[in-house]
């Protein structure tokens, strides 16, 4: 377990409740003691279903709502006593951003600029620096609501890169955009951290996206975090190995399910499915195996779970 001072963010049985209603009132428990470490310098992606508590946690986080209950450290300051000084090296952009509808691009990023402190030409100089950066120069005399989704997305980027923020959060940043748009946000973001040392921590659908960016990933479901670790561990820790995926003749010979380090066995199409513990170890065994049985490979190929296998099992 990292020390303290190794990790952006410290987040230790966190509770929210939301009631709403009158007469009938009615709790909806958003977080039931979430807890989350997040190295300095890591990008950590934090996934789960629709109304898990993601967005809860990240606003808690980013000192948008206050816990009922539990503690949240941002780069060692408590996010409710030291909530100002926190805002101060963190930055959010959400997948769903909404700006004033008649702000040209420059405009939404020179009143935003003023939030953070910045006047004269250092504003000046900020908002041109990322109007390049997130490729938004044809577009810098469009109004906000003319702008294209992709286009609203790059520009809640830039919003949110004006103070050069230690800590990053990306709440669906990719949400709902064409692939090549997706590309380029994601290149940005491996950039930040790559250059700046910025720690950013996302939410998304997408497991693809979480497995190409992310160091360690966390799933939260029901208001709890089920799991945490980097995408090789979290599919061991369920026991979604690694699947070789076979042609026989016979098809399906008996016994297979029983060989060492076979953990599960299925058909899908022509092909059997063996998953296996490891698939170094275990492949050489089971031809060693199928051979002694007299059973013909016609085929074999062997592939990675992704992580859409391992949020399935987890979401369940």
């Amino acid at each position: 377990m990292p020390s303290s001072q190794l990790l952006a963010v410290e987040a230790r049985d966190l509770t929210k409740t939301f009631r709403s209603g009158w007469r009938r009132q009615r709790r909806t428990e958003a977080l039931r003691g979430a807890s989350l470490e997040v190295p300095r310098g890591a990008i950590f992606g934090l996934l789960g279903p629709n109304g898990a508590g993601k967005t809860t946690l990240l606003s808690i986080l980013a000192t948008l709502l206050i816990p009922d209950g539990g503690s949240a450290r941002i780069l060692g300051m408590d996010v409710v006593r030291q909530a100002r000084e926190v805002r101060r090296r963190l930055n959010m952009a959400s997948g769903n951003a909404s700006f004033v509808w008649s702000l040209r691009p420059p405009e939404v990023l020179d009143f935003y600029g003023r939030l953070y402190g910045l006047h004269g030409r250092a504003l000046r100089a900020r908002v041109e620096e990322l109007i390049e950066l997130c490729e938004l120069g044809p577009h810098r005399r469009t109004e906000y609501n003319e702008l294209s989704t992709g286009l609203k997305q790059r520009l809640a980027f830039a919003k949110a890169l004006l103070n050069e923020p230690e800590v990053l959060f990306l709440d669906e940043p990719t949400l709902g955009l064409d692939p090549d748009v997706s590309v380029r946000i994601r290149a940005q973001v491996a950039r930040l951290r790559r250059e700046q040392g910025t720690t950013i921590i996302l939410t998304t659908h997408y497991m693809r996206e979480a497995e190409e960016l992310c160091d360690e990933i966390a799933f939260i479901k029901g208001g709890r975090i089920l799991a945490q670790g980097p995408a090789d561990a979290l599919k061991r820790q369920i026991r979604i190995g690694e699947v070789i995926a076979l042609r026989l003749d016979p098809a399906e010979p008996v016994g297979l399910a029983e060989v060492p380090g076979v953990l599960d066995v299925r058909r899908r199409g022509e092909a059997l499915e063996a998953t296996v513990d490891a698939v170094d170890k275990r492949l050489p065994e089971l031809l060693r195996w199928l051979h002694e049985q007299g059973v013909v490979v016609r085929d074999c190929r062997v592939h990675e779970p992704d992580l859409e296998e391992v949020f399935v099992e987890l979401a369940r």
